[in-house]
């Protein structure tokens, strides 16, 4: 099979009977690589046995196959010296390219790709003229190396369990909840919290949007600016038990007009923050759960209703469910990480995102072909398609490549999920400890 071949700029809608692995690496103009590399300074300057733009190709190959050793993967993605097939690069070329081109070039890929993807499916799917959003953290394991855990840090949990066994790098991601597709990142060292990683996202957030966070995002100094600049930009939270107000304006039963009082820390520190912030609560109760109250910065009731805006809060669950389907899913819980060195667990970590959106956006279009919801399509299946398809058609015909994907296309309901039920009870969950003592570090 000749080596795969990067297609020309597409911005159109991609025909169907395309290969959706062929279609994924469509997705990525070959012209944002090459700007990526000379953007970062990492172009290859001459021939090596491993070019940089290939290099690229290889990091996306080790986040959808986890189960692949990287010598593995370079001989399956065919990555070698043009004129060389059959080739193989060294071991100790595949490392010293990977260190050669960073984690640079891949974060500005992602950046370029997720902007020209996230954001317009997200606007796609709208809520009454918002684009909906979700930001929130989690952590990923790293391998126990001296660096690593150096640079990440490693989460307590007391003197009974200790520190936990593998370093952890935090994550923190800007999502377009209604399709799952990443549109900013940022991570670190786990000491560093959530809120301050989630700072580098507030000015990703576009016009005419909704931003969805967990309680503990509450943040004066970054909510007020992201309601406060640009145009018609909102944010949806849950109250906090300590967080005070004084009612202005009853709209209706539980749907009030409040204000409250940042503290002159927050004030000192951020002048354009005004001494009573108005904002509108709404308080609803679901059966089977405790009452709760919303704060938002929708302070219209007729164009924002209560009992939608309600129902909406808990689309931010969805960001979860799009670290689940990374985590458990592309990762295969495995070690999500192979690296030992800082750099090449950022690496990394823009290469799995950006490997997460190219699946997820061949999961829009499947959509669209089945007329479904984004999130009513299998990501298990989605992923197993492109995995199956890159494996497949290096070992057959290319004659018999159409109608192998016809078979796909008119087999699309395979990929329908059932409608989400709705929850009528809290979750509970039952963790049993392990019986085996822990190794300490």
């Amino acid at each position: 099979m000749p080596r795969p071949k990067f297609a020309a700029r597409v911005v159109a809608e991609p025909d169907l009977t395309e290969g959706a692995f062929d279609r994924l690496q469509a997705s990525i103009d070959p012209e944002w690589i090459d700007e990526a590399l000379e953007a970062t300074g990492t172009a290859t300057l001459r021939r090596r046995r491993l070019p940089a733009e290939q290099v690229i190709w290889l990091v996306l190959g080790m986040a959808l196959y986890r189960d692949r050793r990287i010598d593995e993967l370079v001989a399956k993605l065919d990555l070698a010296l043009p004129g060389r097939r059959g080739v193989s690069p060294a071991p100790s070329s595949v490392t010293q390219a990977r260190a050669r081109l960073g984690d640079e070039p891949l974060r500005w890929l992602f950046e370029r790709c997720s902007e020209h993807w996230a954001h317009s499916s997200a606007r796609e799917h709208a809520w009454r003229g918002l684009a909906v959003y979700g930001v929130d953290g989690t952590t990923v394991r790293v391998p126990d190396s001296t660096e690593n855990r150096a640079h990440f840090g490693t989460h307590s949990a007391g003197a009974e369990r200790g520190e936990s066994g593998y370093p952890l790098a935090r994550v923190v991601t800007l999502m377009a909840l209604r399709t799952h597709l990443v549109a900013a990142m940022r991570f670190g060292p786990f000491s560093v919290g959530e809120k301050t990683y989630a700072k580098g996202l507030w000015a990703q957030v576009p016009d005419h949007s909704l931003v969805i966070v967990d309680r503990n995002f509450y943040d004066a100094a970054a909510l007020f600016p992201l309601q406060d600049h640009g145009a018609s930009r909102h944010w949806l939270i849950r109250a906090r038990r300590d967080v005070k107000w004084r009612t202005v304006e009853k709209f209706g039963p539980g749907d009030e007009l409040v204000e409250t009082q940042p503290n002159h820390t927050v004030r000192d520190n951020e002048p354009s923050i005004p001494k009573r912030w108005v904002m509108r609560a709404i308080r609803y109760q679901r059966r089977g759960f405790p009452p709760q109250t919303l704060l938002t910065s929708m302070l219209d009731p007729r164009a924002f209703p209560a009992e939608e805006v309600a129902a909406l809060y808990h689309e931010r669950w969805e960001i979860e469910l799009g670290y689940g389907e990374v985590k458990t899913r592309m990762l295969e819980r495995f070690e999500a990480i192979r690296s030992r060195r800082p750099i090449g667990v950022a690496q990394e970590l823009w290469g799995v995102a950006l490997a997460y959106n190219l699946v997820r956006l061949e999961m829009t279009r499947i959509a669209d072909e089945a007329g479904v919801p984004p999130t009513r399509i299998s990501f298990t299946m989605a992923l197993g398609l492109i995995r199956d398809e890159w494996g497949w058609c290096a070992v057959t015909s290319p004659g018999a490549i159409p109608k192998h994907l016809r078979k796909l296309r008119a087999e699309v309901a395979r990929f329908v999920l059932p409608p989400r039920r709705e929850r009528s009870c809290p979750r509970a969950v039952k963790l049993k400890m392990s019986n085996y003592p822990r190794k300490r570090p």
